[in-house]
């Protein structure tokens, strides 16, 4: 049965021409692999901008926590830059939270884009009114040969109505069964590191995208199993889950990570798929518009995600 989400704002969408803006929210970022993705964003028609501090270290931090606030609060509000790309993730992101005024950024809705530690930033502009995306980073994926879902990255930030992803996803189907939600989401490890807190997420009506990277079966159970028992798994609609790069015990375990996971989503009665290939990926990350309206269908085969509404908007 259809559900009905809230409304958000949706940001403009990218054209060719547009200024991309560049920004470190959290691990610091080597020079060269910044450079290496720009050049990739610019091959594909677009303006790079990003500000020169974007270098600096503090710890294992990209520079001071002031630097960083101001930077993303910046990027919202100039009116040169039309899209903001996060350089990496890494650890940080959670020291915006209480920094960083979310009015400031729901009335500057642009487009948004991260995964990994970013996952604390998209899941909480989200809750607060604003449509943005899990997808591939500029000194990470954009940085590689075959590193970013071309369709997905343009049907997502061109503002089209309506499309899905299937064949060429690397999902398989867990449970079957078709359901609609908002789609919602990240890494794992940042989802459960919201519960108890101000910026805790919100799940209910959701088809909820679930992905981690070298991370243990048994790691994945416990934070999976706290969600079920935080009582945030009760209202989702379907799940999907990522590529779950490296989330192996060892080469030669004697079960599987979807055996484990199984154990804990089967008796919720809802779609379930599994290696869906978004955030840490092998290859190509595929974007994901979260806060908009998705259908899951899990069949005996096959693993259909659709997307059921722009996540931008055109302007005339």
């Amino acid at each position: 049965m259809p559900t009905t989400s809230k409304k958000r704002v949706k940001p403009p969408s990218l054209q060719q021409g547009d200024t991309v803006g560049i920004i470190a929210p959290a691990s610091n970022i080597a020079p060269d692999p910044l450079e290496a993705g720009c050049n990739a964003i610019r091959k594909m028609g677009f303006n790079l901008f990003y500000f020169d501090s974007i270098l600096e270290k503090d710890l294992y931090f990209a520079g001071a926590l002031t630097r960083r606030v101001q930077e993303l609060e910046e990027m919202f509000v100039r009116d040169d830059v039309k899209a903001i790309v996060c350089a990496r993730g890494g650890y940080g992101t959670n020291y915006l939270l209480r920094a960083v005024n979310p009015k400031t950024i729901v009335r500057h809705p642009k487009i948004f884009v991260g995964y990994s530690d970013i996952t604390t930033l998209l899941t909480w502009f989200s809750d607060k009114g604003m449509v943005c995306f899990h997808g591939p980073m500029a000194a990470k994926d954009f940085a590689v040969a075959d590193g970013v879902h071309s369709a997905s990255w343009q049907a997502a930030l061109s503002g089209q109505d309506e499309w899905s992803l299937n064949s060429d996803t690397g999902a398989e189907p867990m449970i079957e069964g078709t359901a609609e939600g908002t789609l919602y989401g990240g890494c794992l490890s940042m989802l459960v590191a919201s519960l108890g807190t101000p910026y805790e997420i919100q799940t209910a009506n959701t088809i909820l995208f679930i992905e981690d990277v070298y991370t243990k079966p048994f790691q994945i159970d416990r934070m999976l199993m706290q969600l079920k028992l935080a009582g945030k798994l009760s209202r989702v609609k379907g799940i999907i889950f990522g590529e779950m790069l490296d989330c192996i015990q060892q080469p030669n375990q004697d079960y599987t990570l979807q055996e484990v996971i199984l154990r804990i989503v089967e008796d919720l009665q809802i779609p379930v798929g599994f290696g869906f290939r978004s955030g840490h990926v092998s290859r190509s990350n595929i974007t994901l518009p979260i806060g908009v309206r998705a259908r899951l269908t899990v069949m005996s085969k096959e693993v259909k995600l659709e997307i059921l509404e722009s996540a931008t908007v055109t302007k005339k």
